[in-house]
């Protein structure tokens, strides 16, 4: 037995023939075998599914925008916002500047300074509507999940219970807020000092009594929680968590405008200053000149302060050891 099969095209007139033929063979009796009577629930089978596909072409399937085994929570996200506005950024908040400070670790004025530069960066921060009209989140919850996140360590879904803002917005949020920050501030903050700066870290060492200091140089440990097992041994150090060292040169202000960041915790402070670029201006003969006078000696190179680790250098000033009383003599 033969099948003429065509295309979606001629199924219907296909159809209509293949009803006779199935009709004759049936009414004749003993003429099928069990060869032509596979070979029919085949065919059977075979128009069942181009009719099955002629309708899948025909009336697609419109799927929606959830997805299978996301739990879609009703976070109230509009009283949220209202509820921090009126907690902290209104003319009388709820919690004081001293409580506001604490809790985001700067200043009311400079943190709505930061979410009005991060904001006019990066379209992502402004509040918009979605398509039923609902007010989406606005900036201050978005940075505000971001700064609670970065003074505390708490993870991101912690957040949710008081900003009303899920996991992954706010791992979002923080991306391009790292990335705005760094393309707002860098050209400000994120530098090495100039002549301009340098003349003023000088007058400003003078006048607390340092002539000739820039600023104070130590390192600091970072522990590293998400450590790759592999590297822990060599980022272990002293607290016997894996750390990254972070070497910086801080001023009266808090700028900290050297930073050499990456090194593992098992380095000391003095590997570290082998490794960074704090004094290769220095070295090319191209740093920026100094003059002051201590006990009648003129001086032409600024200093540091550091602490007993540092060598013994002509820009590193340690600490004067001048223990007080008898028993800090003998313990110290």
């Amino acid at each position: 037995m033969n099948f003429n099969i065509g295309g979606p095209s001629n199924l219907s007139s296909s159809s209509s023939s293949s009803d006779e033929e199935e009709e004759a063979i049936m009414a004749a009796p003993g003429a099928m075998d069990a060869e032509e009577e596979e070979m029919i629930a085949q065919y059977g089978q075979f128009q069942q599914a181009m009719a099955q596909y002629l309708n899948q072409q025909n009336n697609p399937v419109r799927r929606g925008g959830s997805i299978p085994g996301h739990i879609v929570i009703n976070r109230d996200r509009e009283s949220a916002d209202r509820r921090l506005f009126y907690d902290y950024f209104t003319e009388n908040p709820r919690y004081n500047d001293q409580m506001f400070r604490r809790r985001f670790r700067m200043g009311r004025s400079l943190f709505l300074r930061i979410v009005e530069k991060v904001e006019a960066r990066d379209n992502y921060f402004m509040q918009r509507r979605d398509s039923v009209g609902r007010l989406g989140l606005s900036a201050l919850q978005k940075i505000t999940a971001v700064f609670r996140m970065l003074a505390y360590g708490c993870p991101a879904d912690a957040t949710d219970e008081y900003i009303k803002i899920g996991e992954s917005i706010t791992i979002e949020s923080l991306k391009r807020f790292y990335r705005a920050v760094v393309e707002e501030f860098a050209g400000e903050y994120l530098r090495s000092p100039n002549a301009t700066d340098v003349a003023r870290l000088l007058r400003i060492g003078k006048d607390r009594g340092f002539p000739g200091m820039l600023g104070s140089l130590d390192c600091m440990h970072w522990k590293w929680k998400n450590c790759p097992t592999a590297w822990a041994g060599q980022y272990a150090g002293r607290s016997g968590s894996p750390t990254i060292i972070l070497e910086a040169v801080a001023d009266y202000d808090l700028w900290i405008w050297h930073a050499y960041f990456g090194l593992s915790g098992t380095n000391n402070d003095i590997n570290v200053l082998e490794a960074s670029h704090l004094f290769s201006n220095l070295t090319q003969g191209i740093a920026h000149p100094a003059h002051y006078v201590i006990q009648g000696k003129e001086y032409n190179l600024s200093y540091y302060l550091a602490d007993g680790i540092y060598p013994k250098w002509s820009t590193l000033v340690q600490t004067i050891h001048d223990p007080r009383g008898p028993k800090k003599k003998y313990l110290q």
